[in-house]
This record gives C-alpha cells, structure tokens and sequence, in this order.
C-alpha cells in the first residue's frame, strides 16, 4: 500500500516506540512481517503508582502531582476512575489517551489532550511500542483513568529519548484514558453484489478471500460496498483503522494484507496510494468496501518490484473501516 508516510498522530505514537522502531504503518515489503516478543502482561499497582494525584474529568487534560524520582522494577498500574466498558485484552485495538511525564524531573512530556492532538489507536499486540505502554492498557476496562509508573527498563531502555528530554535513568508517569474499543471487522448491513466484480468470501474471523473474475480488469476506477456501516463519514486527511487485503488482478495473489499479520493498522488518508485513498473518503466506519485501482491511480508504471507489482497491475483491495479520527 506504499506510500505510507507515517501520519499525523504517529507524531505521538513515536514517542512511545521502542528504539529503532518505526511509526510508519505496514507497507507492502514488511506487511507479512510481525514483531517478535514475549507476550506483556497486565500491571498492578504499587507504592509507586499509589504516590502519584491525578484529579480532571475523563478525557480532559489531567492534573497530575508526585514527587520524583519514582523508581520502580517493573511497571506499576493503578486506577483513578474505573470505567463500567469492556476489559482490553490482548489483540485488542483501543482508543487511548495519553499524558506522560518525566517521573524524575515531574516536567510534562507530551500529551495527546493538549489542543491538536489526537489519540492513539493502539494495537495492544504490537510490540513495538514500549512495554510499559501496553501493561499500561492492558486488563483495564474502557471508560478508565489509569497511571502508570514505567521504569526504564519498560520504557526507553538504556538510550533514553534526548528529543523528550528523557535520561536513560528516568521512569516515566503515565496518566491513560481508555476511551474505546476498536472492532476487527466491520460491522455493517450487508448489500447486494455488483455483477463484474471480484467476489469476496469472507472466514469465521472476517478475513477475505478474492476471487478475480476471468476478464480483463476495468480502465477506470471502480468500488463497490460489501457492507454498509453507519458511523462517521471518512474524512479527506482524516486518521483512519482499517482490515485491509490486497490482490494482483490478473494473478489473484496476496500481496499486503493487515490480517494475519498484526491486525488493524492506523494511517492518514493523504499517505496511500491515490486509489486506496480515494475508497475510503466518504465512506462510513463500519463499512467494508472492495475498490479495483488501475496502475496510475496505484504505484504507477514503476510498479512495486518489492511486492511483485508490475507497473500494468491492476490492484484489488477489501478494506473495513473500523475507525476514523480528524488529524
């Protein structure tokens, strides 16, 4: 699906990976790829993460107090509002946001809730991101306030992270605010099939399988709605979660797919392929959608050698949109 520049919020989610990690989502060279950890489990909470005031509303700007250093071995977890939603498990993607502070220094580090952000769409099994994010989020139930005191270790390791003003020695206050659960497929009524299209079977879990009819594939670009959801109207430049697949026409094969392979992925609207961006503005979350995308509308005539695309491709994707969010 390159190009995939990493989108608006990925500014944030950045600043949460591991080192040497990359925001930017799956492309078509690393898509068949995963990280490769051990499984991180739920935090509890501790002298340390007891220590820390939080007072504010659910979903605003927290005021936060503690004295520093807190020091801790492990990530430490407690709960300052206790929503009544759903639990986050692993595997799970969930809305989250997040105000992070120096926990030597008490000096604010970023925060999703300052005016412009955005929050994470957070993959609860990419390990990417730092440990002590996800135990973070992990057992808590939607509609939570939970801190976090996260140790180094569980945070930026022995690197730190100069840009954030983080030492290699300082643990990191977490204040995160469990807004949502993001469904795995979409959701929506059903529709009546287009003759001429690719047809799509979809398995127990709503991973798709395509098969291309034997004819010659359209000039022009063309979409059809599998399942029409009824959630917010994708925006141009909007961040959005989504399933995605995607088929060679003339050969059937599967060259990018999120299914299999870390699940829903987050990317601005603005940072695919004309072809792609062009089925999903307009749309609404919950819908699933096929678009077939001829070459100047997908990689062009260079193709995508990477990924075996030619630069007279014509590409098929099925894509639910699970989410979406202005950047």
């Amino acid at each position: 699906m390159r190009s995939l520049p990493a989108f608006a919020a990925a500014a944030v989610a950045a600043t949460l990976l591991l080192a040497g990690c990359s925001a930017s989502t799956p492309s078509s060279d690393d898509a068949t790829s995963s990280p490769a950890a051990d499984a991180v489990q739920c935090a509890t909470d501790g002298s340390a993460s007891k220590a820390v005031t939080v007072t504010g509303d659910f979903g605003a700007l927290p005021t936060t107090s503690f004295t520093g250093p807190l020091n801790v071995d492990t990530t430490e977890r407690s709960v300052a509002i206790e929503g009544d939603g759903e639990t986050i498990e692993t595997g799970m993607t969930a809305t989250v946001d997040f105000t992070v502070y120096n926990g030597t220094s008490g000096t604010k580090v970023f925060s999703t809730l300052d005016e412009g952000g955005t929050a994470l769409q957070l993959s609860t099994d990419d390990t990417q991101y730092i440990p002590g994010l996800l135990k973070a989020v992990l057992c808590s139930t939607v509609g939570s306030r939970v801190v976090a005191v996260i140790p180094p270790a569980e945070a930026f390791g022995d690197q730190g992270n100069e840009s954030l003003g983080v030492a290699a020695s300082d643990s990191l206050v977490m204040v995160a605010d469990v807004e949502a659960i993001i469904p795995d497929r979409a959701d929506g009524v059903d529709q009546p099939a287009q003759d001429g299209f690719p047809t799509v079977e979809l398995a127990d879990d709503g991973a798709p399988t395509v098969t291309i009819p034997d004819a010659d594939p359209p000039t022009e670009l063309e979409m059809e709605t599998l399942k029409k959801g009824d959630g917010a109207v994708v925006g141009d430049g909007d961040n959005v979660t989504v399933q995605y697949q995607g088929v060679i026409w003339g050969t059937g094969k599967v060259f990018d797919q999120s299914w299999g392979t870390g699940g829903p992925t987050t990317f601005q609207t603005t940072g695919v392929v004309k072809g792609f961006s062009a089925a999903l503005v307009g749309q609404t979350v919950g819908s699933q959608v096929l678009v077939v995308i001829p070459p100047e509308l997908g990689y062009g005539s260079e193709g995508n050698t990477a990924a075996g695309i030619s630069g007279t491709d014509t590409l098929v994707f099925v894509v639910d949109i699970l989410a979406s969010a202005s950047a």
